[in-house]
């Protein structure tokens, strides 16, 4: 039972900024943080439904794959990235990667034996243009991550459009050895989200989200190998849930197969069990055009590697402004080559 429908209980907040109070209950006139709610009350939660991840072609449309996601909170599209494609990118990051250290930062979120590297789009074209700027990733984004405002400016009425942008590009290499499974966690907590739990998601689709996940296999993904486990349906729960690894299911994928992903999920990488085989994945986050961006695009992405880029990319990089009004008009004051193309 979720704490959103507890017996005689009614939530009266729901937010857990660090600078305010928990969440709170309200049993009469006593407010209860969750956490002591969960102690006093021993609140249990109803045995999530098994759900099927939908697989979709290449040349599915945007809105079925949306309906995917709405469903269920994550989809395979297979095929979704050529094998020329993921060749170029493991060429150009290959060395990123076999450069990096092991993660100091904490000891339970990356293995010793993971590598990474950052800042894909200014270290390979083809990922900038292939997987960043996949046709079918950025039609889905537009749906669940495009923010609109209505403000009146005396009797003019004006409707400001937010677009989404870059979050972060990461790639992975999950190697054998000092391997363990990531803990479960829900990437929008970097934005400090809080939802209420739902039973259907909510119409439209761009109110709930804060980012949408795109991880593109380079080599094989398996159980084995460490592929990405998440928890069907997760997306739907309140920010108060726990994850259960019992509820996990793994993202099994072909070279050049796609798993796309709402940040509501919970989720992490696996342990890499095997022996001798690399787990290679090719990821991207995009968020809302108005939040911070995890990796700073202005700064990671060279500045003569930002004008040579299409300026679709440009602007999903965030070289943009809202269209409250005629945007384009300003943009040659802000894309990184002076002129809007």
């Amino acid at each position: 039972m979720s704490p959103t429908a507890t017996t005689n209980g009614t939530v009266v907040s729901d937010t857990k900024n660090h600078n305010i109070a928990p969440p709170t209950v309200k049993y009469g006139d006593v407010h209860i943080s969750f956490d002591k709610l969960r102690q006093a009350h021993s609140i249990t939660y109803p045995p999530r439904p098994r759900l099927e991840v939908p697989e979709y072609a290449p040349s599915a449309s945007p809105g079925e794959v949306v309906e995917g996601l709405k469903r269920v909170g994550g989809v395979i599209v297979r095929g979704i990235l050529s094998q020329e494609a993921i060749a170029q990118m493991e060429i150009d990051m290959r060395p990123y990667l076999e450069a990096d250290v092991p993660w100091t930062a904490s000891n339970d979120f990356f293995p010793p034996s993971t590598r990474r590297a950052f800042g894909l789009i200014g270290k390979s074209r083809t990922a900038a243009l292939e997987l960043i700027g996949n046709d079918l990733y950025q039609a889905v984004c537009e749906q669940f991550l495009t923010s609109k405002a209505y403000a009146w400016y005396g009797d003019r009425n004006e409707v400001g459009v937010s677009p989404p942008q870059v979050n972060n590009t990461i790639v992975f290499s999950v190697r054998p050895g000092d391997s363990f499974d990531q803990p479960l966690h829900r990437d929008d907590d970097i934005h400090y989200a809080n939802r209420l739990c739902v039973n259907k998601y909510p119409e439209p689709p761009n109110s709930r989200e804060y980012g949408i996940g795109f991880f593109v296999a380079g080599t094989k993904t398996t159980k084995a190998n460490g592929a990405t486990r998440f928890i069907p349906g997760s997306h739907l729960e309140d920010t108060t849930q726990p994850p259960d690894e019992k509820d996990a299911v793994y993202a099994e994928l072909n070279p050049g197969d796609g798993f796309i992903m709402l940040s509501s999920c919970y989720h992490g990488g696996s342990k890499n069990t095997t022996t001798d085989e690399e787990r290679l994945v090719f990821s991207c986050f995009m968020t809302r055009g108005y939040l911070r961006q995890e990796e700073n695009q202005y700064l990671c992405v060279p500045l003569d590697v930002a004008r040579s880029l299409p300026l679709r990319i440009q602007k999903l990089m965030g070289y943009a402004v809202s269209e409250v009004s005629p945007s384009d008009k300003a943009l040659g004051d802000i894309l990184p080559h002076g002129k809007a193309q």
